[in-house]
């Protein structure tokens, strides 16, 4: 792995995902890029997304911890805070990023996100208002089918 130039702090995130990684994420490390991480998180338990595989991409620009990694779902999902390109509205993916955050806290926090869809701050108008309108039949249009 190209890690030469690398700051430590992502070799050493890089490494923690991968030796202690948290229920239902994962996150590796590109070969040819270490600081482009291919990610996976498997929907909660008791939400619409559970028994889902959502696969995002994860990019720490050159002045990672200084800004916010970039991240963006692959994986087309029914939510307020998910647009169609897979970008998030998410607050500590913008204005609410701190350098004491790290890939994980991010990670965690958008897997807590498919619990806690946010229609109030949504990235979807349309879906945020069909979730403040009928949340139940949102639930149901955000369900992913059954095998």
């Amino acid at each position: 792995m190209a890690n030469r130039d690398l700051p430590r702090r992502i070799i050493k995130e890089a490494q923690r995902l991968l030796s202690e990684p948290e229920p239902g994420i994962s996150a590796l490390p590109s070969e040819d890029n270490m600081r482009s991480f291919s990610v996976k998180i498997l929907g909660p338990n008791q939400t619409p997304y559970e028994g889902g595989v959502f696969k995002l991409e994860l990019f720490l620009p050159e002045q990672y911890p200084l800004v916010a990694p970039k991240v963006r779902f692959l994986t087309k999902i029914y939510h307020p805070n998910i647009d169609k390109l897979g970008r998030i509205c998410l607050d500590i993916l913008k204005d609410k990023w701190t350098p004491a955050l790290q890939i994980r806290t991010v990670l965690l926090s958008i897997q807590a996100l498919l619990s806690s869809p946010n229609p109030d701050d949504p990235l979807s108008e349309n879906i945020a208002k069909h979730w403040k309108s009928n949340e139940a039949d949102a639930l149901e249009t955000g369900q992913l089918p059954s095998a």
